[in-house]
This record gives structure tokens, C-alpha cells and sequence, in this order.
């Protein structure tokens, strides 16, 4: 905290990818980003207040590392009765988003590219979400990067707390070991109760997880509710 009380954001565990831009990210950026992106200083103000970058009161779905937006311009245009905040850290991947959704008619996202294990855990009030989405999180494959993987033990308890009764946390992964570790981990969760499912059908086949297909990796599904 600082002398007036603010929350201090922390230090971040990675490096931001490179920021340059195209072209098109640029257009997209210039016609979307003041109404869409909620930008980093603005969660540090003391009476940051999420619903009122939405304009509206509606259930909340976190998704949690859009990439590009390519599941997220989808899903949202198929539930305009949410709102939608994608937490992303890599800036021409929220360019990208802005321009999916754009498209897709979506204008109930908002993007946000602070860390998301930061901005869940102070800025999201305990059974405030409707939904989590974790589609693919990079799986730190190497052994000494594993403690970088975004689903601990005190993140899931962080974001099973912020869930309503009821909520749901969605998840997908191409990779095996990251699949083992999540079952384990939520499974140990006494909040939360699910575990491997089939493919949620609404969601789309990402230009990644074809990639992870073409490599023959088995994808697989989790979900698990707030109980």
C-alpha cells in the first residue's frame, strides 16, 4: 500500500513481449483503444471503479490471457448480456482484439493489460465474477520455469473466491504436463468442484491450438464451479 492508501501494483514475473506494431494494429488501436482499454495508471486511482468502463451493470467474465482475441471477439458476440474483461499483457495482441471484436459487433469487451494475478486478486470483489476463461496459458515447459505457471494453489483459491456461487472457470490447454498440474491443483481447491470435460463447443479453434493440433497435441477441456 502506499502513504494514502493506494494498492500497490507488484513486480511483474515476466518480461512484456515486444510491442511494434502493424499497420492494421495501429488503425485498430487509434479506433478503439480510448473506448475499450482500460489503461494501467487508471486501476491504480483509489475509486477505480471496473463497471463504470462498461457503462453498465451486467455478469462478469475474466478471460484470462486473450492472445489475439480470437476466442474472445467470438464468445462475447454470442453473449452480448455479459461484459467481457480480457487480460492481456502482450500490446499488439490487444490491437488485434480490438479489431476482432470490432468485427464481430463485441462492444461489450473491455481490454486491460495489467497482470492478472494482480488486478483478480485487488480489483475484483469476492463473488463478482460469473465466469473465468484460461484458454491456453503458456505452460513455462521448462522445469525450472514451471513456478511461473499462472494455475498455483493460491491463484486458484484467489479466483475461486471471486466467483459467484455457481461460477464457472474454463480452461483449455495443449499441454500435457500443465494439464496434470491444473487437475491437481483444482481439484485440491475446496471451493471449487469439475474437472476434464469435453470441448465446450462455443469456443472456437484458435490459430494456436491448431498449431498445437498440427504438432499432435492432445487439447484438453477443464471446467469447474464455484460451489
Amino acid at each position: 500500500m502506499t502513504d494514502d492508501g493506494r494498492r500497490m501494483r507488484e513486480v511483474l514475473s515476466y518480461t512484456r513481449r515486444g510491442a511494434r506494431v502493424t499497420p492494421k494494429q495501429a488503425e485498430s488501436w487509434e479506433a478503439h483503444a480510448d473506448a475499450w482499454v482500460i489503461p494501467d495508471e487508471a486501476v491504480d486511482a483509489p475509486d477505480f471503479d471496473l463497471t463504470s468502463w462498461f457503462g453498465r451493470e451486467a455478469p462478469l467474465v475474466v478471460e484470462i490471457g486473450p492472445g489475439v482475441g480470437e476466442a474472445t471477439a467470438a464468445l462475447a458476440a454470442a453473449r452480448p448480456e455479459v461484459n467481457v474483461l480480457a487480460l492481456e499483457v502482450w500490446v499488439p495482441g490487444v490491437a488485434d482484439g480490438l479489431w476482432r471484436v470490432a468485427e464481430a459487433g463485441a462492444d461489450h469487451v473491455r481490454f486491460c493489460s495489467v497482470d492478472a494475478a494482480w488486478l483478480v486478486e485487488h480489483l475484483l470483489a469476492p463473488g463478482s465474477v460469473h465466469e473465468f476463461w484460461t484458454f491456453f496459458p503458456d505452460p513455462w515447459h521448462k522445469k525450472k520455469h514451471n513456478k511461473r505457471r499462472l494455475v498455483t494453489p493460491s491463484f486458484a483459491h484467489v479466483v475461486a473466491e471471486r466467483l459467484e456461487v455457481g461460477g464457472l472457470w474454463r480452461l483449455a490447454t495443449d499441454w500435457a504436463p500443465y494439464a496434470e498440474q491444473m487437475i491437481e491443483v483444482l481439484d485440491a481447491e475446496p471451493l471449487l468442484t469439475g474437472g476434464v470435460v469435453p470441448r465446450w463447443d462455443a469456443r472456437p479453434v484458435t490459430k494456436f491450438e491448431r498449431k498445437g493440433l498440427a504438432k499432435d497435441r492432445e487439447i484438453t477441456d477443464l471446467t469447474y464451479r464455484r460451489v
